[in-house]
């Protein structure tokens, strides 16, 4: 089975509030006939497109295939989320990969929001930045924890928008029973991820991008050129790039064994009115600190958009009751909130959660697996893609040289032996430990 079909009409944008909320409904024809480019993009999520926009704006020639619609996968559905840094805090990266790498690593991720933020202003797309995310502690190790990062980031990154909370502060905002304190982020925020999908395919095109809708890709032929095959059509490119993230397939065995697909969903509620005041007291994001993390935020018109629940395989379970579980275990007030849109999707992560960039072939590139992180980072990954095809290529090498491992087992085995791991961390989220 594949998982460009298993839940999704063909075609369609998944039943979110996202898509019922859309600032276009623009569709793209499918790609038809031979053409021969500088450079073949297989995806149309933030990674594909923002490669779109920064090659074709470098003059190159390019033709961008998407198997459904523009931001059909993780990109149009997530929970909007533009976070800072990477998916590891940075001691971690530090004592992972020296303190020099874990800076650039910092400074990439600083770089990647203030890209979102530049692209949207440039090219005036009808998207609004919400400073601020809220990180939601359930234990007092954890508040001390995300206490002393705070301070961390000040100290040795001059990062200083994050603000400490304690339990009383945190409850100013956030006005749930269920956590002790934690922190929140000034320097990052959300968005609407459609919205801002939509947006980077209009500047690609502005810029001189083609952009095919409904083109599936069946093979792609290394060599000079590379040959990349749809149904009713034949890219011949003297690059390629693999953006597909939780939803390439097959297509690259080598990507499929570094980068696992996984499910999560979100529920929106209907408009809260006067009780958004007992969800959220700001216009900010919150994200707690579960294995099985939830993560949530309001709409422009006050709804919960919330966020939780993983499954591994191909067919989702029931949405509704995955979601709403630990919704009201965070908002038990919200029982008799009318749900009016529940959807999944499928993202990507990694043995080590970094994003795996990933050199395929001679000229063929790959970057995905964001891990939960890819608004901000997928979109600056695509940027990174376009410069190492038009020959700048040492910050692509930085990624590169993370050397994401590949899931025990390789593409075979990585489903069950990660459904294993993933129930026993559910089972300490579970049990609170």
């Amino acid at each position: 089975m594949n998982l460009l079909f298993a839940n999704d009409q063909r075609g369609e944008h998944a039943p979110s509030y996202y898509a019922a909320t859309a600032a276009s409904d623009r569709r793209w024809p499918a790609l038809k006939g031979r053409h021969r480019v500088d450079l073949c993009i297989i995806g149309g999520g933030f990674t594909g497109l923002s490669a779109a926009l920064h090659a074709a704006e470098k003059g190159l020639s390019v033709i961008l295939l998407e198997a459904h619609r523009v931001g059909f996968g993780a990109s149009g559905r997530n929970g909007g989320q533009v976070g800072s840094g990477q998916r590891l805090e940075q001691d971690e990266l530090e004592r992972h990969y020296g303190p020099e790498t874990a800076r650039r690593l910092w400074d990439f991720g600083e770089e990647a929001k203030s890209l979102v933020r530049g692209l949207i202003d440039a090219h005036a797309m009808p998207v609004t930045f919400y400073p601020g995310i809220a990180h939601a502690c359930r234990t007092e190790a954890e508040v001390n924890h995300s206490h002393h990062y705070a301070e961390k980031l000040a100290r040795d990154y001059g990062y200083t928008q994050v603000t400490p909370l304690s339990r009383e502060a945190l409850a100013e905002i956030l006005p749930s029973p269920v956590y002790k304190g934690g922190d929140i982020d000034r320097g990052a925020g959300h968005l609407h991820p459609l919205n801002f999908a939509q947006g980077l395919a209009l500047a690609a095109e502005a810029a001189g991008a083609t952009i095919c809708e409904g083109s599936v890709v069946h093979h792609i032929h290394s060599g000079a050129p590379a040959k990349v095959q749809t149904a009713q059509g034949h890219v011949e490119a003297d690059h390629v790039l693999l953006a597909a993230n939780g939803y390439l397939g097959g297509l690259n065995t080598r990507v499929a064994a570094r980068v696992m697909p996984i499910n999560n969903f979100i529920v929106a509620t209907e408009p809260l009115g006067a009780r958004v005041a007992g969800v959220l007291r700001e216009n900010i994001a919150v994200a707690d600190t579960k294995f099985v993390v939830n993560y949530w935020r309001l709409s422009e018109d006050n709804r919960l958009l919330f966020g939780g629940g993983e499954s591994y395989g191909y067919r989702f379970p029931d949405i509704r009751k995955t979601v709403t579980k630990p919704m009201l275990e965070v908002y038990p007030h919200l029982r008799d909130a009318r749900i009016d849109y529940t959807w999944g999707g499928t993202l990507a992560i990694t043995m080590n959660r970094m994003p795996a960039f990933l050199r395929v072939g001679p000229n063929i590139l790959s970057a995905s697996g964001f891990s939960g992180h890819g608004v901000a980072m997928g979109t600056l990954a695509g940027k990174i893609m376009a410069e190492a095809v038009a020959g700048q290529a040492g910050r692509f090498d930085v990624f590169a040289g993370l050397n994401v491992p590949a899931f025990p087992g390789g593409a075979m085995l990585r489903w069950p032996l990660l459904v294993a791991a993933m129930s026993w961390f559910s089972l300490r989220d579970r049990l609170g430990v």
